[in-house]
């Protein structure tokens, strides 16, 4: 075999192997391009997902009020709010648990000062639907559930000074002001009773 021709042979043989490098290198990139493209679609999902999560129990629909008055009075007091989220109130405190009768507003806003969540639901809620909420609320402390005649919508949780209207009973969003604001931050008398008042709940 000539000079030449081992040359020859020689340039092709690194030609044919600079190719295959090139080729590995593409696929490499392809690969890692790919890797790349399915992690960010599964974090981009996750992410989304996440993100509906907080939305479906997001508190940012929480309106909050200045209470600037908090005194006794027997006399009836007109509130801004329906129902109130406090103000001026009766000197007795509706005993919290769950009610089936519409209660004295100015009796619950005294109960409310003690860290008292009320969870007032329309009237002609269908049964079914007031026995969920009752099952939510049912043996725990500082709650107070009743109807509310023309509530603005279905299902209304108000603490002092926080109130949230919500779309039905099994709107994520009650379970997650209830544990923000029983005994929460605005509370004016954190660790006052909830019992020993007035009214009789039926458990």
């Amino acid at each position: 075999m000539s000079d030449d021709t081992r040359a020859t042979i020689k340039e092709r043989l690194s030609t044919l192997q600079a190719q295959q490098r090139r080729a590995e290198r593409l696929r490499t990139i392809a690969v890692a391009g790919a890797a790349v493209v399915a992690i960010g679609a599964v974090v981009t999902a996750a992410t989304v997902l996440i993100l509906k999560e907080r939305a479906r129990t997001s508190l940012e629909a929480v309106q909050t009020v200045a209470i600037p008055q908090r005194e006794h009075t027997k006399d009836p007091v007109k509130y801004p709010q329906s129902p109130p989220v406090g103000g001026n109130h009766d000197p007795a405190w509706q005993n919290c648990g769950l009610y089936s009768q519409p209660l004295r507003a100015e009796n619950v806003v005294h109960s409310q000062e003690h860290g008292a969540v009320w969870i007032t639901y329309r009237p002609d809620l269908p049964m079914e639907q007031v026995e969920k909420l009752l099952d939510l609320a049912r043996g725990r402390d500082y709650i107070i559930v009743s109807p509310y005649p023309n509530l603005p919508a279905p299902v209304v949780a108000s603490a002092w000074a926080k109130q949230l209207k919500l779309e039905g009973v099994e709107d994520p969003r009650l379970p997650a002001f209830l544990r923000a604001h029983v005994q929460g931050p605005a509370t004016p008398e954190p660790g006052a009773s909830c019992s020993g008042g007035i009214g009789e709940p039926y458990t």
